[in-house]
């Protein structure tokens, strides 16, 4: 079947982000459709067994398996290195599997890794349990300070790895002088950029090496499918991410590649209105809890930093009520309209509890050491009208004593 995308990087990369959502990366078949075509396929036929040969040499392009290359995940994967200016992008089955592809395939036992303290639950796990089996000796370090990354680099480091906004905590690091420190030290740089996606934030302007996405959040962001991303050079996604994911398989599906690139036609609209209602019910909490914690507030101790480096704060932020754990769980139990949920990035909004769900797993002290306290909830704001958000939350608010 002949393919035609009607697209050159020259043209696509000069259009702007919401453009790009739409439109890049679309490669359309003999038959012309105009929404992405949705290949459910595993394997495919040659013309001849020289043709078979030739395209596993590396000789011949043109697909072998689903495993390594399948036309819908391509758009897929074209698009979001559009949308992030990157050279490349490999997608992944989700956005764990994102991240641990992101640092095995670039890390050996002697190997020293740097990272943030402040992440999601099973990023930590990565650098506290995972790595160390395989004898990568990891740093823990406030990201908020970039000192502490040039301070803990020995001989053997070769990635910093971090999150800003970090989940849930909302820290926000300085990518510039960050990546500036890994760039000085020949050392790679890994930046989990979910929270905001290439729409709100774009970690390499800043000098990031390698940017990774939970694709299920935002990019999707309608609650439907898990993915993951990983953007950076051609030489790092093809010669350094590419043979560690070909022989491990964790391969995204050409169903869950379309519903993505579906969401992202809307990333745009989406990522910016459910900013604008976070916002106005964290002006509200203001008013109502001991501690919010939202880059996009003047209240929030880095709120310059994040102003200069993001186009808008996101729809997700947390915020801490004074009666721990008890306290959080009566006001997650009393909500009408918002969802009890450990998703992030839905079009609905959903709260929850990390102390006893996301970061369930990451042992006590470090929970304390990272700043997950049991006071703490996260919430996700969604396309909902926010008065209503409010509404819900004051009822359930006075419920929990507040």
């Amino acid at each position: 079947m002949k393919r035609n995308t009607g697209q050159d990087r020259s043209v696509t990369q000069k259009w702007k982000p919401a453009t790009q959502a739409v439109r890049g990366g679309t490669a359309r078949s003999e038959y012309g459709e105009t929404s992405e075509a949705l290949f459910l396929t595993s394997g495919y036929a040659y013309d001849c067994a020289a043709d078979a040969a030739a395209r596993f040499a590396g000789e011949q392009t043109g697909m072998t398996y689903s495993r390594l290359q399948n036309p819908t995940v391509q758009m897929l994967e074209e698009r979001i290195a559009l949308l992030e200016g990157a050279e490349a992008c490999r997608t992944m089955a989700t956005g764990m599997a994102a991240m641990t592809a992101a640092l095995l395939c670039q890390l050996e036992a002697g190997d020293h890794l740097v990272g943030g303290r402040a992440a999601f639950g099973s990023c930590r796990w990565l650098t506290d349990t995972l790595l160390p089996k395989f004898g990568i000796s990891t740093t823990i370090v406030d990201a908020r300070d970039p000192q502490q990354f040039e301070d803990a680099i020995t001989d053997k480091t070769k990635v910093f790895f971090f999150e800003t906004p970090a989940n849930p905590t909302m820290d926000v690091v300085d990518l510039e002088a960050v990546c500036g420190i890994a760039r000085k030290h020949g050392i790679v740089s890994v930046v989990d950029n979910a929270f905001a996606t290439p729409v709100l934030q774009r970690p390499m302007e800043f000098g990031a090496d390698v940017v990774a996405y939970s694709a299920t959040k935002m990019m999707d962001g309608q609650g439907r499918v898990l993915a993951g991303a990983v953007t950076g050079s051609s030489a790092f996604i093809n010669d350094v991410l590419l043979p560690f994911t070909r022989n491990t398989g964790p391969t995204l599906s050409a169903f869950n590649a379309w519903v993505v690139l579906k969401g992202l036609e809307t990333l745009d609209l989406r990522a910016r209105r459910q900013s604008e209602n976070a916002l106005q019910v964290g002006r509200f909490l203001e008013t109502r809890v001991p501690r919010v914690l939202h880059p996009g507030l003047p209240s929030h101790p880095q709120h310059n930093l994040a102003m200069r480096q993001m186009d808008a704060a996101g729809p997700i932020f947390a915020f801490e009520v004074h009666g721990g754990r008890n306290q959080a769980h009566a006001l997650l139990d009393a909500l009408e309209l918002i969802d009890i949920s450990n998703n992030i990035g839905d079009s609905r909004s959903l709260m929850t509890h990390p102390s006893s769900t996301t970061h369930s797993g990451v042992a006590e002290e470090k929970r304390i050491e990272m700043g997950v306290t049991e006071g703490m909830l996260r919430i996700n704001v969604g396309l909902e009208d926010p008065e209503d958000v409010i509404a819900d939350l004051d009822q359930a608010l006075r419920v929990a004593g507040l």
